[in-house]
């Protein structure tokens, strides 16, 4: 008897607390249909309750610090604007070395939004301006030893003023990307880049390879330049190449030494010697050799196209196989043009054979010599940023044989020339680790610096 009359009590209680909840709902029910704006405050108020997982522990206050969705734990350069307080005087101390940096200054105003804009309309990556910005460097000058030589690396030289590197170029009516590494080397995954041009080529690759790794050690990239055939031959300075693979991504970055973009050939092979055969109509063999394993091709030439460096290295100009015999190519700038422009033709045929191949030919970089050349006391001894102006408004390149050459083809026009004109403060100068009485050096940059802002317009037209 007492188990029934518990079973109907337990019974009845469900009953009621069922009859509760249902006239509760009801009643909730009717408050929304008299009046909504209660049950949106309530959600509203629910919706900027974050979880503490949303912070970042030890997140500097004012700032936002991103993270690298795969494992790594380098800060990703995204971070929130903050006011204007880098100004184009300020100095930096050598002693401080350049370390990660999360928060940034930039000079962008209102207006950049145009600037900015997704549809890329009318997008000149040549046109813009230079922008105070402390996200710069992406790598400590005094860092990247493996890759930056020492002769370039100006926070290991005298100089004592380093504002040159908080610069970053901001193109009119083009939206670029922040470069960040890992997210370009996945991007690159499985591809090769190659550089192929002269010093100042060079100079481009190895602030590709201090981008892509960060300036670190990085002991996990391969040396493949045997696969090249780039081994450093008996008794020369250097190879005639390098080539450097990040493992995690099988991205693959090149450079290979020609000066005239022209086929260099012994014309007595048995004799070391000899003079050398400079086929103006002919690609170099290198190239032609390896073109099908390129991804990316950024070609230079120019500061070689005197007659002081063709006597030097004994090179003599040949076309059609044979020795020159055209009075207007002795003419130097009439010879570099024709290179240019049968190079820029050969290449385009091979693009129909090479349809993942995207091919760039980069623009002079500009010389800042004042009173003199090199060996007659020419210097470059400005250091205070853009005192020429920030603004490059034309529309064409300042190089009229590139442009000419590339028009009307598929191979594309990284243009440099202008933008690199008004930053005269950030060449190598008198500083060096060992100085050269009375040499001054404003034909190469300082790294990091100029250099890689030819980079991040390389990357933004991939």
């Amino acid at each position: 008897m007492m188990k029934g009359c518990n079973f109907h009590i337990l019974k009845g209680t469900h009953v009621s607390i069922a009859l509760l909840t249902l006239s509760f709902v009801a009643l909730m029910l009717w408050a929304w249909e008299k009046n909504p704006l209660l049950t949106s405050l309530l959600l509203a108020q629910q919706s900027f309750r974050l979880p503490s997982s949303e912070f970042l522990e030890g997140a500097p206050n004012n700032s936002s610090v991103s993270r690298s969705h795969n494992e790594h734990t380098e800060e990703v350069n995204k971070s929130v604007l903050t006011k204007e307080e880098k100004r184009a005087g300020e100095h930096h101390n050598a002693s401080s070395p350049t370390t990660s940096i999360t928060t940034f200054t930039s000079e962008v105003k209102d207006n950049d939004a145009d600037e900015l804009s997704s549809k890329n309309a009318d997008c000149n990556y040549a046109k813009g301006r230079w922008v105070s910005d402390s996200r710069r460097p992406f790598y400590s000058g005094f860092g990247c030893k493996r890759w930056l030589s020492g002769m370039w690396a100006c926070r290991l030289t005298q100089r004592t003023d380093f504002s040159f590197e908080e610069y970053r170029w901001q193109p009119k009516n083009c939206k670029m990307s922040e470069f960040e590494r890992f997210a370009f080397l996945r991007r690159m995954q499985d591809k090769t880049i190659a550089f192929i041009g002269d010093s100042l080529g060079r100079q481009q690759f190895q602030s590709m390879m201090c981008m892509a790794s960060g300036g670190k050690e990085s002991p996990e990239v391969e040396d493949v330049a045997r696969e090249y055939g780039l081994v450093k031959p008996r008794g020369a300075k250097r190879p005639d190449g390098w080539v450097y693979r990040f493992p995690n991504t099988n991205t693959t970055i090149l450079y290979y030494w020609s000066a005239s973009l022209s086929d260099l050939e012994p014309i007595n092979s048995t004799d070391p010697a000899s003079d050398v055969a400079m086929h103006l109509d002919r690609p170099p063999a290198f190239l032609r050799r390896f073109l099908h394993r390129f991804d990316v091709l950024v070609l230079n030439t120019g500061h070689h196209w005197n007659r002081g460096k063709l006597t030097a290295n004994r090179w003599v100009m040949h076309v059609n196989g044979k020795p020159n015999d055209n009075k207007e190519l002795e003419d130097i700038r009439n010879a570099k043009s024709f290179t240019v422009h049968s190079f820029v033709r050969w290449l385009d045929s091979q693009l129909l054979s090479h349809p993942r191949l995207k091919a760039f030919f980069r623009t002079i970089s500009p010389r800042h010599f004042r009173n003199g050349d090199w060996n007659t006391g020419g210097s470059c001894s400005n250091t205070v940023p853009l005192t020429g102006g920030s603004v490059v408004l034309q529309d064409e390149s300042s190089d009229k044989v590139v442009e000419s050459a590339v028009r009307g083809t598929k191979v594309k026009i990284l243009d440099i020339t202008a933008i690199s004109e008004l930053r005269d403060e950030a060449h190598m100068s008198n500083y060096s680790i060992r100085p050269n009485q009375g040499i001054n050096d404003c034909l190469h940059w300082c790294l990091p610096g100029v250099p890689d802002t030819w980079n991040e317009l390389l990357i933004a037209q991939i």
